[in-house]
């Protein structure tokens, strides 16, 4: 199943994109280590950090700093250490492991640090770190836990992380995590209790292949930049990752090509029902998203009283949510929808008839709230209707019968039960937005908090629909909306407009420019 280091195999090597559970990549580490002489692994892994830390650093020259705590991530911390001794870098060491808890490769990686002229290595003290100013270090290298930790830190570490992460706020010093950030569930991406800390790392160099935490929940504030550092792994069978992390080049392949000869019936209708009394901008903020995301006819179905036009585009068709043809096949139930006894008609209606249909907010509201109208959900499937629902997580807590806390404890999990039961394709929002349908899971890896703000689920939920009326499947249409929805709030902060105050009647310009620069 496995190549090793210096295979000349031609066997597919795992890929930045490719996500795997820590079950998986253990299974993989072992195998490599089987077929491998002691230690190589590990120096395969300290080698790899340090050109890393040389690219990073770049001109720059100083000291770096290693924690290093038992296990197998210590040898890794030791490696590095050895190796930057080699090209003349001055190494401080904390080291928080007894030598007696390490395996035989970390030993045998200790044995060479302690080799090393002691003018290169310095061993130094939580009392004296405690003393020291960060800028004595170029770089501070975590070495501290690995994928193996499954219990909170406390203690001795903890107070070294808290300290690491008050004087590193805001950031003055590059950290690096070795594997995973000390303290993060690389499986969930999140930590291992309510007071046990995490390292916050600017960067990650994730071993064997790379990991769905780093992406998702708290991944996102102590990953930082990750980069994948394979050692050589090369699968002689495909091994099936867990999730897929979203790329330009993959929604690239998603969006259809506009033929010359085209008319606005080409790029399908879509019909956003919402916008309750004193909630209209909602239903307005969904059907411009729509219109921006280049679907070819929009109407809006309000729930209260009906403007007579959109003043700032007038394309929008206004109408009242019970006088709208029903013969648009896609359908945007939810924003500002109100939970009135017309909203709870207008749903029922559209999940018995609609061909494609997004659900969000208040629909997905009056869905946890009624049995009828789930079963109506789940019997969407049978029938060959496409569904998406865009749950935040509370509004996933409510489907699930469950807390948003126990929700976010396993973003991927969640996602995946909430696929199963309603047979929909999933966009749970959130802090790497997690997508899933009945056999597959996405991980989103744009977006920040700008889109903290009231009415960007509107714009995501109008893009869904833009994106089905013009012809892409549901998870398709799921997976380009998040990604170019995340990638239109990170082009604002880039451009100063964020992440304080971007408002989400912003967002649809971006995300057409992003459309039309992905087809390019």
């Amino acid at each position: 199943m496995f190549q090793g280091i210096a295979s000349e195999s031609n066997n597919a090597m795992v890929t930045q994109e490719e996500l795997f559970q820590l079950e998986q990549i253990r299974a993989f580490e072992l195998e490599m280590k089987r077929k491998l002489p002691i230690g190589a692994l590990m120096q395969a892994a300290g080698k790899a950090a340090v050109d890393l830390i040389l690219d990073l650093l770049g001109s720059k020259t100083g000291n770096v700093l290693i924690l290093v705590g038992a296990g197998d991530n210590g040898g890794d911390a030791f490696e590095v250490a050895a190796e930057l001794a080699s090209k003349e870098f001055i190494v401080d060491i904390i080291m928080m492991g007894q030598v007696e808890n390490y395996s035989a490769e970390a030993q045998m990686s200790l044995h060479k640090v302690k080799n090393f002229d002691q003018s290169k290595i310095r061993w130094i003290s939580l009392a004296r770190f405690e003393q020291s100013d960060l800028h004595n270090w170029a770089i501070i290298v975590d070495g501290l836990f690995g994928i193996g930790l499954n219990r909170p830190i406390d203690g001795k570490v903890a107070a070294l992380i808290n300290s690491i992460n008050l004087k590193n706020t805001p950031p003055l010093v590059p950290v690096l995590a070795l594997d995973v950030p000390s303290g993060l569930n690389a499986d969930t991406g999140q930590l291992f209790g309510d007071h046990s800390p995490a390292i916050r790392a600017s960067h990650t160099i994730s071993f064997i292949a790379n990991k769905p935490g780093l992406y998702t929940g708290k991944g996102k504030d102590y990953a930082g930049q990750v980069h994948l550092a394979n050692l050589g792994l090369r699968l002689d069978v495909p091994c099936v990752p867990s999730a897929i992390l979203l790329t330009p080049s993959m929604m690239r392949n998603y969006l259809p090509t506009r033929l010359q000869d085209s008319h606005k019936g080409s790029f399908g209708e879509v019909l956003v029902i919402g916008g309750a009394e004193g909630m209209q901008g909602a239903a307005i903020l969904s059907g411009r998203s729509a219109l921006f995301g280049g679907a070819g006819k929009i109407f809006i179905g309000f729930c209260g009283a009906v403007p007579l036009f959109d003043s700032l585009h007038p394309e929008l068709m206004c109408r009242d949510a019970e006088r709208i043809p029903e013969s648009v096949s896609v359908q945007v139930v939810g924003p500002g929808l109100g939970k009135s006894e017309k909203a709870l008609r207008l749903i029922e209606r559209s999940l018995t008839d609609c061909k494609k249909l997004v659900i969000d907010a208040d629909g997905l509201n009056l869905i946890a709230d009624s049995t009828s109208l789930q079963a109506y959900l789940r019997d969407r499937q049978t029938n060959h209707l496409d569904t998406i629902i865009t749950p935040h997580p509370l509004e996933a807590a409510r489907l699930l019968n469950t807390t948003a806390a126990t929700i976010q404890s396993n973003r991927m999990q969640a996602a995946q039960a909430l696929a199963e039961q309603f047979n929909a394709t999933v966009i749970l929002k959130g802090a790497g937005t997690v997508i899933a349908d009945s056999k597959k899971l996405w991980i989103n890896n744009t977006g920040n908090p700008a889109l903290s703000t009231a009415g960007t689920g509107d714009v995501l939920a109008g893009l869904c629909g833009a994106l089905l009326a013009q012809g892409l499947s549901s998870s398709q249409a799921a997976c380009l909306a998040v990604f170019t929805h995340g990638l239109a709030a990170d082009t604002y902060v880039e451009e100063g407009m964020g992440p304080i105050g971007l408002c989400a009647s912003e967002l649809p310009t971006q995300i057409r420019q992003i459309l039309n620069q992905l087809q390019r």
